[in-house]
């Protein structure tokens, strides 16, 4: 990174307890060097991560989400990484709908064995983000606003396909 690009960004990841977040602890304990733009949020798997949280993240200032869980066939959980996949997918292909940038968004596995993979991950992730710049700023809408304007949406009102 060059100093014009060593401003701090905020970038937000959601860390599976079980797997992701061990092999982030891993990574620190061998003391592989990682960047510091990442603010960790521990969930207890990637199952339960809502893509709102995502959608909410970037639209209220995250420049980027990484998301991290087991690899599939591994969950403690035993299938929320299957569920968590089939989400996150359909908000990757959603985010550019949306007016956000689908490069802004990834999800990852990682097991806690492997502290190399998640240096590599985070630190690719973070160039990338780099590379972008900080996110465009959004207006902050309220959760009254949100609702108010699914409310129509969700009858079926005012939508192009549905008249």
């Amino acid at each position: 990174m060059s100093a014009s690009d060593s401003r701090e960004l905020r970038i937000v990841g959601f860390l599976c307890n079980w797997c992701s977040y061990g092999g982030a602890d891993t990574a620190g304990v061998a003391r592989f060097s990682q960047p510091t733009d990442l603010r960790i949020i521990r969930v207890p798997c990637s199952g339960r991560i809502d893509p709102l949280f995502i959608v909410r993240a970037l639209i209220n200032g995250a420049d980027g989400v990484l998301v991290s869980g087991c690899h599939p066939r591994d969950c403690h959980y035993a299938e929320g990484n299957f569920y968590a996949r089939r989400r996150l997918e359909t908000l990757k292909q959603f985010l550019s709908a949306t007016g956000i940038d689908p490069r802004r968004f990834e999800y990852t596995w990682v097991s806690a064995s492997e502290g190399q993979r998640w240096q590599h991950v985070v630190t690719e992730f973070t160039r990338r983000i780099h590379e972008l710049g900080p996110a465009p700023t959004m207006s902050h809408v309220s959760d009254g606003a949100w609702f108010d304007a699914a409310a129509p949406a969700a009858a079926g009102q005012g939508c192009p396909c549905h008249g």
